[in-house]
């Protein structure tokens, strides 16, 4: 049987708050240092590997750990939440994400549908789709063949997918794999829509509308103010416009679409680029088969992450130490810095997905949290970090514990030797000396270039970004997330904060506003 208990008051977690702290410069520096960093390591799925070596955790720690997450049950509340058990409390929902890269578990009926099978199906049609448009039998009105993707939508309908765009777009080109090039529209500020329009040919373009209710106002403004441009271009919409929603919403039938893909509300944006939200535009960009490749990385993440062993468990491991980071340390914001271009926009997604999972101050009853939940993310890829906000991270009133992601190589295998080293070589060096730096510090007389050091950090390694090592990656903090919220007894698949902006907006463009929102309606002239 399953328990849903609040954090604190757990045995384990009692007992965690009671063990002594690591001195991380101490035990970081000298041959204890690279020991440390040796043992500390584990494996990931598709040839990641996990070193927590720069963390503020040893050996006593890390067993409080295993006993917090046997007595949160915290596999078993995976388990639960892949054969099917309704974990989105808030909303009476299945959480099935999981679902769109493979069975983990035993078949998931809802509402008399496999939802595997129903999930596969749509992965099958939006891979003939791509099929017969790489192959010219859908074309334009000309007979042309189309050369552009953009797909429309916001939140979790652009900033994973577009993350996954990007982080594969170069490898794609390296590997003959590019199809065709993808753009994204989002904000509703019209200069977004017009600054895609203006570098893409209308004529040869296909449009994703992604709105799960079909109701996004966002969302169906930025498709209107397509739609316009191309009624001006003298081309028909519905030859040039797709769909991504749920089988009920308005877009599902309509004739305006020349293809619709579905997805349910068993899964979340922040947690659908697995599905036909990124599998549309995905493979319309790089093929079929390299979104595949995609989902089997996610696919081999998520089926690790079912181990009750915390050292075979990188996600587990991962999301136990940053629950020690955050409650026992006090550390309650986290830096993802990973040493990749191609992942640029990786930070901004994970933004997404661990603050509107678990940014909540009460329990999946509704019972307020006496202890902190999750933490603020930010970041950016280095070493363009190092020259912005690493002065904080190094001498800054605030631990910030970071997340690092590095790679042995590049994705295009193109470098120049200058002045003795690579410049692959150089960022990897940075990395390995930033890690070093922040855990060991250096002393000095001169205050100002005092470092204290002890400042945590973990870093996931890999040889190459590719969509395998990419799938995994993404799995990998997507179940951090989850193991996180169950550690913390909070429902991490509804996003409630978001839905109150959306009604007071609708009241300033209906004009139904007083006090404070007339007045700031005012000085926007709206």
């Amino acid at each position: 049987m399953i328990n849903w208990n609040n954090m604190d008051t757990l045995a384990s977690y009692k007992e965690l708050c009671g063990q002594k702290k690591v001195n991380l410069a101490e035990v970081m520096t000298g041959e204890n240092g690279a020991e440390r960093v040796k043992k500390y390591s584990v494996p990931m799925a598709a040839g990641l590997t996990y070193n927590f070596g720069a963390k503020s955790v040893n050996d006593e720690i890390l067993a409080v750990l295993a006993k917090l997450s046997e007595e949160a049950q915290l596999v078993e509340k995976f388990e639960a939440l892949y054969n099917g058990e309704v974990i989105n409390t808030g909303e009476k929902r299945l959480v099935l994400h999981q679902l769109t890269r493979g069975q983990l578990g035993k078949d998931v009926i809802a509402e008399g549908v496999n939802k595997r099978e129903f999930y596969v199906a749509q992965q099958t049609k939006a891979a003939e789709f791509a099929n017969k448009v790489h192959a010219g039998e859908i074309t334009n009105a000309a007979g042309e063949k189309f050369t552009t993707v953009v797909q429309i939508g916001i939140g979790g309908s652009d900033l994973g997918p577009r993350a996954m765009y990007l982080a594969l777009e170069n490898w794609a080109k390296k590997n003959g794999t590019f199809k065709m090039k993808a753009e994204f529209i989002s904000n509703v500020d019209p200069d977004d829509a017009v600054a895609v329009l203006n570098n893409v040919d209308l004529a040869h373009s296909l449009f994703i509308v992604v709105s799960k209710s079909g109701t996004t106002l966002e969302t169906l403004t930025n498709e209107s103010f397509v739609r316009d441009a191309l009624a001006k271009a003298g081309l028909d919409a519905s030859k040039h416009m797709l769909a991504v929603t749920s089988e009920t919403s308005p877009l599902a039938k309509s004739s305006d679409y020349l293809a619709a893909f579905f997805m349910d509300d068993y899964i979340g944006g922040r947690y659908s680029s697995t599905s036909a939200v990124g599998g549309a535009v995905l493979s319309l960009a790089f093929g079929p088969d390299v979104f595949a490749c995609f989902l089997n990385g996610a696919a081999e993440a998520d089926a690790q992450a079912k181990n009750k062993d915390l050292f075979n468990n990188a996600a587990l491991l991962d999301a136990l130490i940053g629950v020690y980071e955050c409650n026992v340390l006090g550390y309650r914001t986290t830096a993802v810095l990973p040493y990749a271009q191609a992942l640029s926009r990786f930070p901004a997604h994970l933004q997404q997905l661990d603050m509107e999972s678990n940014g909540k101050s009460v329990n999946r009853f509704g019972e307020p949290v006496n202890y902190t939940t999750g933490p603020v993310i930010f970041g950016e890829p280095g070493t363009n970090g190092q020259h912005s906000f690493y002065q904080l991270l190094h001498q800054g009133t605030d631990i910030i514990p970071l997340q690092f992601v590095g790679y042995k190589n590049s994705q295009m295998d193109t470098d120049v030797v200058i002045q003795d080293s690579t410049s692959q070589q150089k960022l990897c060096a940075n990395v390995a000396a930033q890690i070093v730096a922040f855990a060991c510090g250096k002393a000095d007389e001169n205050r100002n270039k005092n470092f204290e050091g002890g400042r945590p950090s973990s870093i996931i390694i890999g040889e190459k970004v590719t969509p395998e090592s990419l799938g995994a990656l993404l799995a990998h903090f997507e179940n951090k997330v989850m193991f996180q919220g169950f550690v913390w007894n909070l429902n991490s698949f509804d996003q409630e904060g978001v839905q109150l902006g959306k009604v007071l907006a609708k009241r300033v463009l209906a004009h139904e506003t007083d006090g404070a929102l007339k007045v700031y309606s005012d000085l926007l002239n709206i």
